[in-house]
């Protein structure tokens, strides 16, 4: 089974930061009342669901189920003929803001190739060594030789074990080389396994016969036509966009994709996509029959671009509906079993009566409700004692080196140093305060360290002698953990949030290790700072 769809256990440092109290934000129109044609910058048109045959309890269904789950969604929206229906975000997402799409990104990359293919630039039987004859090992295997385009399109590339990007990212030299010296012991053709690797070697591909990033090539032939501005997308070694993963853009982006693949590759009177791409991309090509070419295969003619934490845009070709999602739930099984049980059950024929009632009610819920819980207010005499103070981390798999908490009115401001600078977080003491952060610990965040993180951080004092953060990186599904005590000793843990649905603290946490005062002034040792990967 893929990475992406791998359940994995999640936990907070407290129950507070499980979103077990997730809502919606308001959305700028629904939450105000039906504004039918209003865009809030995203270029797509607005109307109430009863217009495309959707009676708002349906909506309201859906969201009470997922909720009820425990299940953490960052934000949603739902498009039915072409108009957004229904749209919410849990504070402290917005629309605006944009979302680590992780394996999502797929499903954009092959949009790249299918440009590449539609202008001849290559073959979908060329064969993939033909590409990169520099970069071959001296003896190339026959499977190896025999691996084509359509081989990477459809995961059977004859590899028999996954490469996860997380993997992929610690490499620094050239991952076409690194491609190539994975043993290919299958026929290509024979068997889907999952791999991020094969959808960067498509990157690859369209870089080398283009010059161009994939992104860039894609910019005037596919994001511009689509109104999509503001992305990003990680560069690997050569200047190569992963195929995989890498892309960061807002959930109306990830909407905009399943409405053009819905629509069999048009957009606004131009046919950007070939629909016998489209048709075929979605269609199974793989004999367990769940996947096309890097879009996932649901029921009843469904299927969806999915990323890991379940990132997600699920298209209804027979209903012309589009449902995106961003998320932080680890394993998509259990959001999309409650997704296929209200759509497409939801999509009614023509148009629907006005319910008042219902549709007050979903405005009411997208105003009224965050993934961010209230804090504690209140101080602690052990602020005073250790503020500013430099905590020495003995030697730990992190390379941390030394940490301080400062204490000013309801502020804590948290530095950290290690092998890759001083980082700091600034963070609320009983309130949320939002800031950017470059402490972005590839170990918990599934190998990415980017430079710089949006973040917004809230702490508590619990008790006299414990001060507990979180910290939510708002553009992605990661929520990291702090817990401070001290008394006798001196205590630290970091520990990676996810979905609270499943727990199982043996996968998350370890026992922190004492911390004890030296004889130096404003010196303490700390024992080794814990950060459990969970990815």
């Amino acid at each position: 089974m893929a990475a992406e769809r791998r359940r994995i256990s999640r936990r907070g440092f407290t129950g507070w930061a499980l979103g077990t109290t997730a809502g919606l934000m308001a959305s700028p129109w629904i939450g105000a009342g039906p504004l039918p044609g209003r865009s809030p910058g995203d270029g797509l048109p607005r109307n109430r669901p009863e217009a495309h045959g959707v009676d708002p309890r349906a909506i309201l269904a859906f969201l009470d189920e997922t909720r009820a789950a425990g299940l953490e969604l960052h934000s949603f929206m739902l498009a039915r003929g072409g108009d957004v229906i229904a749209e919410g975000w849990w504070s402290p997402y917005r629309a605006d803001r944009a979302h680590m799409m992780h394996s999502l990104t797929k499903s954009v990359a092959v949009s790249g190739v299918a440009l590449a293919l539609q202008e001849n630039l290559f073959g979908i039987d060329d064969k993939v060594v033909s590409f990169f004859p520099d970069e071959l090992p001296p003896v190339v295997s026959e499977n190896l030789a025999a691996m084509t385009v359509r081989d990477l399109l459809t995961m059977r590339a004859g590899h028999d074990a996954e490469i996860s990007g997380s993997v992929w990212r610690q490499v620094r030299t050239s991952w076409v080389t690194e491609f190539f010296k994975v043993p290919v012991p299958l026929k290509p053709g024979s068997r889907f396994v999952y791999s991020s690797a094969v959808s960067f070697m498509l990157s690859a591909i369209v870089t080398k016969v283009t010059g161009q990033k994939l992104r860039d090539y894609m910019e005037p032939r596919f994001f511009a036509p689509l109104g999509i501005a503001g992305l990003s997308w990680d560069v690997g070694p050569g200047g190569i966009n992963p195929g995989g993963n890498g892309l960061t853009w807002k959930t109306a982006d990830a909407l905009k994709l399943g409405m053009l693949y819905a629509q069999r590759g048009r957009w606004q009177g131009s046919q950007i996509l070939a629909p016998e791409w489209v048709d075929a991309a979605t269609r199974p090509q793989v004999e367990e029959g769940e996947y096309g070419y890097q879009w996932w295969i649901g029921p009843n003619r469904a299927y969806y671009a999915l990323g890991l934490f379940t990132q997600m845009s699920i298209v209804f070709p027979d209903h012309d509906a589009v449902l995106a999602v961003t998320a932080a739930i680890d394993g998509s099984e259990q959001f999309t079993s409650i997704v296929w049980k209200h759509f497409p059950a939801a999509f009614g024929a023509g148009r629907a009566p006005h319910h008042g009632k219902s549709f007050a009610a979903l405005a009411s819920r997208v105003k009224t409700l965050s993934v961010q819980p209230q804090l504690a207010t209140g101080s602690s005499p052990a602020a005073r004692r250790v503020s500013g103070r430099v905590y020495r981390a003995t030697t730990n798999a992190d390379g941390i080196e030394d940490f301080t908490f400062t204490f000013s009115g309801d502020r804590c401001h948290f530095t950290m140093r290690d092998g890759r600078g001083t980082h700091a977080v600034e963070v609320g003491v009983g309130r949320w305060v939002e800031g950017r952060t470059s402490m972005t610990g590839n170990k918990l965040h599934h190998q990415y360290q980017p430079d710089s993180m949006l973040v917004v951080a809230g702490g508590q004092w619990v008790a006299p002698d414990t001060f507990e953060m979180t910290w939510q990186f708002a553009e992605t599904a990661f929520t990291e953990s702090l817990g401070w005590m001290t008394g006798v000793a001196v205590y630290v843990t970091f520990q990676l949030a996810f979905n609270s649905g499943f727990v199982d603290t043996t996968q998350i946490s370890k026992p922190p290790l004492a911390a004890e005062r030296s004889g130096a002034a404003g010196v303490v040792a700390a024992g080794a700072v814990d950060r459990k990967s969970v990815v």
